[in-house]
């Protein structure tokens, strides 16, 4: 691959960076601010789950600028929201301060989570498109891992107030994120789709295509065709499979419990009876397990495909999750980080490999945003909802119910990528269009 072209994958990959930081570092905060500000397990879940009620609309909207202002200009200001945020939520001073810009975050997670794969899916040839989006993901788990490492390093530092290191550390990456967008192109096709500036567009993929001009020509002619007879609104008949995948595809991932583990992982840990050190510890390792499996999932998904990396997730997920709560009801919980680590590694491997990738690939270019903002918006939405009532769920009714609950979802996740997922491996965007819009 060319390097430039590599280089712009790996700088708009880092606001997945920033996503992962920004998601997994609260893990290390919760606690701490349930204590200072005195926060019942109703309003705590509300807290915490704030973020994930912005990445609700920041998904939702986050096509909108990416569609009228460009892929680049909208990945700019996602940089500065996550500076902002991150700031602020650190010498807030009560509780609604702090709720107020853990929402902007959340705002910058969910548009980064649509806009960063559109972008790098628009610029990257068919043979390499998984692991250039994939890059995306791995940089995401590298942020989870530098939070739960900055987190243990960061405990007992401030006394008190050491949760607003923890926070306050993502402004830096921010920062440097912001900077180096500025040197990203715009890709080619929004270029030639919505600003109709076909010699710029050309630039760029001179330096990403071997064939400038049929590259051109199959993307003018996938939107003549997709455009036909009368224009069609994105929740219509013509979009209904892609939007379907999409939907499921988000909806299984939220369903196995993932963000549940990555927003309350130290609490879990201390429920199986470790310290709270070896607890923040034990984090970190949820973080390397993760970092570890991403990198395998990187480098098999354009060998095997995406639908395989889903089978073996799939099956790791249905298994690990079976034995965490058959630990929860035997009240033994000795083996439990293993079962979560192995939990980590399926999800990593599969639905954490696959899902960024997938969905950018699965819709026409003209709504590729759009469709990249409905597959966020469903995932945001599943997990804004159950990471705001795990507290009192656990308390309520223990781990065992809600781990086998999980479990069986995974069997349906089994099911839907045995009977309704296509392979997009290797397959030009246009191409799939083609097997996908009737």
């Amino acid at each position: 691959m060319n390097s430039k072209l590599v280089l712009w994958s790996i700088t708009v990959g880092l606001g997945g960076l920033l996503f992962g930081l920004d998601t997994a570092v609260v893990s290390g905060a919760e606690q701490a601010i349930q204590k200072l500000w005195n926060l019942d397990d109703t309003l705590h879940g509300f807290v915490v789950s704030i973020a994930l009620i912005g990445t609700v609309f920041g998904a939702a909207f986050g096509g909108v600028p990416a569609d009228k202002y460009g892929r680049k200009k909208t990945l700019l200001w996602i940089g500065i929201l996550f500076f902002v945020s991150s700031i602020g939520a650190a010498i807030a001073q009560e509780v609604y301060t702090f709720m107020l810009f853990r929402f902007i975050g959340g705002l910058a997670i969910g548009a980064s989570s649509v806009v960063a794969p559109v972008y790098i899916s628009e610029i990257a040839p068919p043979k390499y498109r998984g692991r250039m989006v994939i890059s995306f993901q791995v940089n995401l788990v590298v942020g989870i891992l530098l939070a739960y490492v900055s987190n243990y390093l960061f405990l007992g530092v401030g006394g008190e107030n050491d949760w607003r290191w923890m926070l306050g550390v993502v402004a830096l990456p921010s920062l440097v994120f912001s900077a180096m967008v500025l040197f990203t192109p715009e890709t080619p096709r929004w270029l030639l789709l919505f600003k109709r500036d076909e010699a710029a567009a050309r630039q760029v993929l001179a330096i990403t295509e071997p064939n400038v001009d049929q590259a051109v020509s199959e993307i003018m002619e996938s939107a003549k065709a997709e455009q036909g007879g009368s224009k069609e609104t994105f929740f219509s008949k013509k979009y209904s499979l892609p939007i379907l995948l999409a939907f499921l595809f988000a909806f299984f991932n939220q369903l196995s419990g993932i963000n549940t583990v990555i927003y309350y992982a130290p609490r879990i840990f201390k429920i199986t009876g470790l310290g709270e050190e070896s607890a923040f510890l034990s984090t970190a390792g949820v973080g390397l397990v993760n970092l570890l499996f991403t990198i395998l999932g990187w480098y098999l998904i354009d060998r095997f495909g995406r639908r395989t990396l889903m089978y073996i997730g799939s099956v790791g997920y249905i298994v690990s999750l079976a034995l965490i709560a058959m630990s929860f009801y035997n009240e033994s919980y000795t083996n439990v980080p293993i079962y979560i680590f192995a939990f980590i590694a399926s999800h990593a491997i599969g639905q954490g490999a696959v899902i960024w990738v997938f969905i950018s690939e699965i819709f026409p270019n003209s709504v590729r945003a759009s469709g990249m903002a409905w597959g966020s918006l469903t995932h945001w939405v599943f997990a804004a909802l159950i990471a705001g009532i795990f507290p009192k769920l656990i308390n309520d009714f223990g781990g065992g119910p809600i781990f086998a609950f999980f479990s069986v979802m995974m069997i349906f996740q089994l099911i839907y990528v045995w009977r309704m997922m296509p392979e997009t491996k290797g397959v030009s965007l246009e191409d799939l269009q083609k097997r996908l819009i009737k």
